[in-house]
């Protein structure tokens, strides 16, 4: 298997960003919305964007945002991937896919077989799925592990990446129970909600390189 792309996500500090870029993440994750412990204003994303070099994706992460705050926020932050992770619809997927050059991804809360059938809808709608959990109190980085033996004979017809609970312990596992292309960790690498440690970051990277 081709090696597994590393997605940190809700970075918010240019320490800890260095330190996911100097581990091996392939992708950055800054999110943008205000009830997440990890919440980044604009401003504060587009200058973290700018530390990232050329070869690491920046993911802006938005949730249930209407359409003129979310094109100020693409335009401020420009980053090179857009997941979204509230009720939007393939409809306004689709519209952002084809009115900008960005990758578009879709985060959905797996609870059981039928959450991975619904992924089908995003099919021409969304670049990649991304599995999380189901929502907790918060849409994604709830700590909670999604039941990875649903993934591990279902016939994926999207790009997708493995989110939800995982962490330097578990990581390596997930990877080969699911066979995942690209894993998400958030939570699992924080000594505090909001607070990424950076040791954790190295550890996480390099389970997943390994693995």
């Amino acid at each position: 298997m081709a090696n597994t792309e590393i997605k940190i996500c809700g970075l918010s500090t240019p320490e800890t960003v260095d330190a996911a870029i100097d581990a091996g993440a392939t992708h950055i994750g800054l999110v943008h919305y205000e009830r997440s412990p990890r919440h980044v204003s604009l401003d504060q994303a587009a200058i973290l964007r700018r530390r990232v070099p050329q070869h690491v994706k920046v993911v802006l992460l938005l949730v249930s945002m209407e359409a003129l705050p979310t094109a100020r926020a693409l335009d401020a932050v420009k980053p090179d991937v857009v997941q979204f992770h509230g009720q939007e619809t393939p409809e306004w997927l689709a519209l952002i896919k084809q009115n900008t050059p960005l990758e578009v991804w879709k985060a959905i809360g797996v609870r059981n077989a039928d959450s991975l059938a619904s992924s089908l809808k995003w099919k021409g709608a969304a670049d990649k799925v991304l599995y999380d959990a189901a929502a907790g109190a918060l849409p994604g980085g709830n700590g909670l592990a999604l039941d990875w033996s649903l993934l591990a004979n279902f016939r994926h017809e999207l790009p997708w990446g493995l989110a939800g609970g995982l962490t330097p312990g578990n990581v390596a596992e997930a990877i080969r129970v699911t066979g995942a292309p690209l894993v998400d960790a958030s939570s699992g690498l924080e000594s505090a909600p909001g607070v990424k440690d950076v040791d954790l970051i190295r550890a996480f990277c390099k389970a997943a390189r390994q693995a």
